[in-house]
């Protein structure tokens, strides 16, 4: 480990028995199932939070439905006994930990030792990318290191001054260490969010989040093995994985990784750019404002999910009428408005067939809770001093606080997506009594990137220290986008990457995937999953090749446009749909 390494002990655990590593019992259909229960519900047990935090982290990303082909066409849910390691990590200059585990399974392949170290989607929890990285290292006997990367769902409530110990069970401030413990909040500041408010701008140091996560996955198998100690990146084949932000953590390590200790990169659908590209906060920003004007237009009309929960009369006129009245938008008839929100779309970049499955993003309120968190985070505000007067709220059933409180937080760390709102927190502010209500915040937020002002430097200034650096000449990198991914557009992330790395006389390899889009887990709905493949398989096949590549000499892969990819239909998908590139 690097000197600069800051880990407090782990705490270890064993997993066999019914209790395994890659589904902690549940196997496959356990893991498609109804959400696992607790058999006391405001008292939740470590293993009970473990179990449904695993759950929640697989149906988050991964499509497990009986037409979805996973388990027959790509990927197994086998039993893997063995032990985990999780701790807090800290960096250096950090304020706030973020949270490591290593998994080791019982048949880790001493022969070939390979550690594969990935980051969370989104900002999930410290299960967040087991469906990609532990589905694929696991079963081939590989350790896997995941961290949080400043993010999860170890949230901190200062009404009862309560966050989330290491095993995942709620405690009060002062008894045991936290893995968030904001200072100085009031009881009514609201809930408290890692992500947002650790102060520290994490995805700043995403990249340096996933090499130490490796750092520490090669102590654990130190200690795991010790007659076979020392475990380097030299006798040592370390593989870096992650999808969507994770894809973008791993990309990030790639150009922070001096000492040279990965051994490939592959990044699906990475949340990643370089100086003079489009940053996500940049696009989504624009989304949240534009589109729910956009949406009234003609070729939204058959869209799944674009217009889903709109108020009468629709709430996307409306949009479109109270941008025109702030002087966002010339137009006077309501057609004319759509027309033109979305000719500003498209002139930003925005391909039709990508903002078909943005539209989904806009009914589901993303690109606002999603910038909201982003913007907290790139001003370094606390619970209490969110830009554009927002807050997590406790969102108290039936209105009133009461015993029910206490179960939905014991819930929250393994359910949480780290980016509220969702169960039992409610986003609130930014807001007024018009009939576009949420506009005034959208606004702050949309400004704080397009406007003048000390705050809107700042934030742009933030967004700039998360541009990636190039990666070193000779590391293989496998990047696999949906060409329909409509809340990480490949035309924003990794396109303008890869031309990057290959204007620098890099040869990255990338694949783009005809009718995938972002959120594999939504192909379980019909109209979604009758239009897209998911990008999944895709992963895992460029994992194959990149272990290929390092471990058994072969050439990468070349580019791939999936040319013969397509929609699966009304029936269930088939190796003929996907048309995974072969050798």
């Amino acid at each position: 480990m690097s000197a600069n390494d800051t880990f407090d002990d782990p705490r270890v655990t064993a997993h066999r028995d019914g209790d395994d590593l890659l589904s902690a019992g549940l196997g496959l259909r356990g893991l498609a199932g109804a959400s696992t229960r607790f058999a006391q519900p405001g008292s939740p047990t470590p293993a009970e939070l473990r179990r449904r935090a695993i759950q929640s982290s697989w149906k988050g990303v991964a499509d497990l439905g009986p037409r979805g082909g996973f388990g027959s066409l790509y990927g197994s849910v086998p039993n893997v006994p063995g032990r985990e390691f999780t701790t807090f990590a800290n960096l250096p200059g950090a304020r706030a930990s973020h949270r490591v585990l290593v998994q080791v399974p019982d048949d880790f392949d001493r022969k070939k030792r390979c550690l594969v170290v990935t980051a969370s989607s989104g900002s999930r929890g410290i299960y967040g990318a087991i469906a990609l990285a532990g589905g694929w290292g696991l079963p081939r006997g590989c350790a896997v290191a995941y961290t949080d990367k400043g993010g999860g769902a170890g949230y901190f409530d200062p009404s009862d001054d309560t966050g989330v110990q290491l095993d995942g069970t709620r405690a009060r401030a002062g008894s045991a260490p936290l893995e968030f413990e904001p200072k100085g909040l009031a009881p009514d500041a609201g809930i408290a969010v890692k992500h947002a408010h650790s102060g520290d701008n994490p995805e700043a140091d995403w990249g340096r989040h996933v090499l130490q996560a490796a750092r520490f996955g090669l102590g654990v198998l130190d200690r795991a093995f010790p007659e076979e100690a020392p475990f380097t990146a030299q006798n040592t084949t370390i593989i870096a994985t992650g999808l969507s932000n994770g894809g973008g953590a791993v990309l990030r390590a790639a150009g922070d990784d001096k000492e040279g200790i990965l051994a490939a990169v592959v990044a699906l659908e990475p949340n990643i750019h370089i100086r003079g590209s489009r940053s996500f906060y940049d696009y989504a920003t624009e989304a949240a404002l534009l589109l729910p004007a956009a949406l009234s237009a003609r070729q939204f009309d058959d869209v799944p999910f674009a217009r889903v929960g709109a108020a009468s009369p629709p709430a996307w006129v409306l949009r479109g009428a109270a941008l025109r009245a702030h002087g966002r938008l010339s137009a006077v008839m309501p057609g004319a408005q759509a027309d033109e929100a979305l000719d500003r779309l498209r002139a930003g970049g925005w391909q039709d067939d990508v903002l078909a499955t943005a539209a989904s993003s806009t009914s589901l309120d993303l690109w606002r809770a999603v910038a909201v968190a982003y913007a907290s985070a790139y001003l370094k505000r606390d619970a209490a001093h969110m830009p554009g007067g927002f807050c997590y709220r406790l969102h108290h059933a039936a209105g009133m606080a009461g015993p029910i409180d206490a179960i939905v937080r014991a819930a929250w760390w393994a359910d949480g997506s780290g980016v509220p709102p969702g169960t039992g927190i409610s986003l609130d502010g930014g807001t007024d009594l018009s009939l576009d209500p949420t506009l005034p915040g959208v606004l702050t937020l949309h400004d704080l990137q397009t406007g003048h002002g000390a705050e809107a430097d700042q934030l742009r200034a933030a967004v700039k220290t998360t541009a990636a650096e190039l990666p070193r000449e000779g590391l293989p990198i496998l990047i696999v986008h949906g060409a329909q991914d409509g809340l990480i557009p490949a035309a924003f992330s990794s396109q303008p990457y890869v031309r990057w790395l290959r204007d620098a006389g890099l040869r990255p390899v990338f694949w783009k995937v005809p009718y995938a889009q972002h959120f594999d887990a939504f192909l379980a709905f019909t109209d979604f999953g009758d239009r897209h493949v998911p990008l999944l398989p895709y992963g895992y096949a460029a994992l194959d090749r990149a272990w290929a590549t390092v471990a058994e000499g072969r050439a990468l892969p070349e580019d791939a446009a999936v040319r013969d990819a397509r929609p699966r239909g009304a029936g269930p998908l088939t190796a003929r749909a996907l048309a995974l590139p072969q050798n």
